[in-house]
């Protein structure tokens, strides 16, 4: 497993996502030693679809992109259309695309990307309903378990995550060496 110490990674997300696909890569990037430091628009709790309650370490509109090595945006419907909405979400996306670091999304978790503005001649992998969404800002969209772009790791649904969570172990670990 490659070695994640002192990499601070950004998880992104608000009330409303997908449980497993919060909880699982965080705690594969533990695991390889990474800092984890979730962000949210409001602080306290958020709490995912399936009643998972995670403490927000840091709100939005106070964070500092510079400050992290790669970024993490979990699905969950409702998540990932709040997260759009929220002005200093999109702007730290924004500034981590523009600073070439790894970013790994899943599920929904795309659709801030389409907000960012950040998908022109990127490819990448959805749940299948947001594809269009995805193509219509730019990208080409692919079926497949764990796609990885430049950087850009993308998956489908939980039944990827052991790809998923792999991938961004070692695209992440890239990315410092």
């Amino acid at each position: 497993m490659s070695d994640l110490s002192n990499v601070q990674v950004a998880v992104l997300s608000t009330h409303g996502f997908e449980d497993s696909e919060l909880t699982s890569p965080v705690e594969a990037l533990r695991a390889a030693g990474a800092t984890v430091t979730v962000i949210a628009p409001e602080s306290g709790t958020i709490e995912g679809k399936n009643g998972t309650e995670v403490t927000v370490d840091a709100v939005t509109a106070d964070v500092d992109p510079a400050s992290f090595d790669a970024l993490l945006l979990p699905g969950g419907t409702g998540n990932a259309d709040k997260l759009r909405m929220d002005g200093p979400a999109v702007d730290f996306v924004k500034a981590h695309f523009a600073a070439d670091k790894p970013v790994g999304v899943i599920c929904h978790g795309g659709w801030i990307l389409t907000d960012a503005d950040v998908l022109q001649g990127r490819t990448l992998t959805s749940f299948e309903s947001i594809k269009t969404d995805l193509r219509n800002a730019g990208a080409t969209w692919v079926d497949e378990e764990v796609h990885i772009d430049q950087g850009l790791v993308s998956s489908r649904t939980p039944q990827d995550l052991p790809a998923f969570n792999a991938a961004i172990v070692e695209e992440f670990a890239a990315a410092r060496r």
